[in-house]
């Protein structure tokens, strides 16, 4: 494997760790600002998240043994600080006439992989972030020196030498590429659904995938929430046992996400705050709070509370909680209402919170 795939795998890896440790403010943030989790709009942050890793990966990669003796042999060359320098380059590295010598010289080569690198850049944050031509060019000016000091530092003094080329003209192309990313970024406009469907205050039909992305949150939300308490639960107190690591690791955050934040709140629980959902009674408001004790353990809460049970007692509790999350999953697709079983059970229906704040509105 050679080093630009290493470095492109690494990207790609690296950017799916950071999609999935921003997915739920995304989310949050997205359902807020647009009304809805558009699939392009959700592809183009990936897409700025990978290259995000990849501008990491080719700063810092490959990392050679940076021994004493490594360090005393490549002590001088770290730096070019002359300007233009590259068009001196690119006469002494031609051979030949004609276009495709021109596209031949490593000069060249190396020049036009420094535009194209930050073409990106401007493109995503004229796109993404609405930001003007100016504030686009200081953007890519300012990552692309922060790439130059890093190698020049050797990674801000973590290694003991540097053990990359700081260029001032990486500077010069990086920031030009930059700029031609923002005249390129109207292009991205023209992927579908780039604009939402109606404005963000609108309320939205509830849909399978919007009930499943709320099931998702929740369920992700407890796992990530429990990890973290047990974890820090262990470096202050030591190794728990088998039934406290399961209460405060699984049933108190789910207690806390699934049923104390919708008891305090308007019924919803984490993940359904998350995409602005809400479960409504037979009067269309609030439920009263047995009907969400009885949501709780007819669903999420339920297969949490089976989950504690499986790994306090090893009581074959594992396949019974396996069961209820399989069919709260379907029947959060079928019926039509997308009640899911807990719903049915509850006798709830689930609404997009956004259809109260309408009805409520005044003249």
């Amino acid at each position: 494997m050679t080093d630009p795939t290493i470095s492109a795998v690494i990207a790609v890896l690296a950017g799916f760790v950071l999609a999935g440790l921003l997915a739920v403010p995304y989310i949050a943030a997205s359902y807020r600002r647009r009304g809805e989790l558009g699939l392009w709009q959700v592809l183009l942050v990936f897409g700025f998240l990978v290259y995000t890793m990849s501008l990491w990966t080719y700063t810092l990669l490959p990392v050679p043994e940076t021994t004493t003796a490594w360090c005393a042999e490549h002590a001088a060359g770290h730096l070019q600080p002359r300007p233009f320098r590259f068009l001196a380059d690119i006469r002494r590295e031609q051979a030949g006439t004609g276009v495709r010598a021109v596209l031949r010289n490593p000069a060249v080569q190396q020049a036009v992989f420094n535009v194209a690198l930050f073409v990106p850049l401007g493109m995503f944050v004229r796109h993404l972030f609405r930001r003007s031509f100016p504030a686009t060019v200081a953007i890519g000016c300012a990552v692309s020196l922060f790439i130059e000091g890093t190698q020049l530092t050797g990674v801000w003094f973590l290694f003991e030498c540097p053990y990359r080329l700081a260029d001032v003209d990486d500077l010069l192309t990086n920031t030009l590429g930059a700029a031609v990313g923002f005249g390129l970024a109207p292009l991205l406009r023209l992927l579908p659904g780039n604009e939402p469907s109606a404005p963000p205050g609108v309320p939205r039909p509830v849909t399978a995938r919007r009930r499943l992305l709320g099931m998702a949150v929740d369920v992700v939300s407890v796992v990530l929430l429990g990890t973290t308490v047990a974890l820090v639960t262990t470096l202050l107190l030591g190794e728990p046992d088998t039934v406290v690591t399961a209460l405060i690791g699984t049933l108190l955050p789910a207690l806390l996400l699934l049923f104390v934040i919708p008891v305090a709140g308007n019924g919803a629980s984490f993940g359904q705050r998350i995409v602005l959902l809400r479960p409504a009674g037979p009067d269309g408001g609030k439920p009263a709070p047995w009907r969400m004790a009885v949501r709780f353990l007819a669903g999420s809460g339920g297969y949490f509370t089976l989950l504690t049970l499986a790994e306090a007692v090893n009581g074959g509790f594992e396949l019974v909680a396996n069961l209820l999350f399989f069919v709260s999953g379907v029947l959060a697709i079928r019926p039509q209402g997308h009640q899911g079983l807990s719903g049915l059970i509850a006798g709830l229906r689930v609404v997009d919170v956004r259809a109260r704040e309408v009805g409520n509105a005044g003249p």
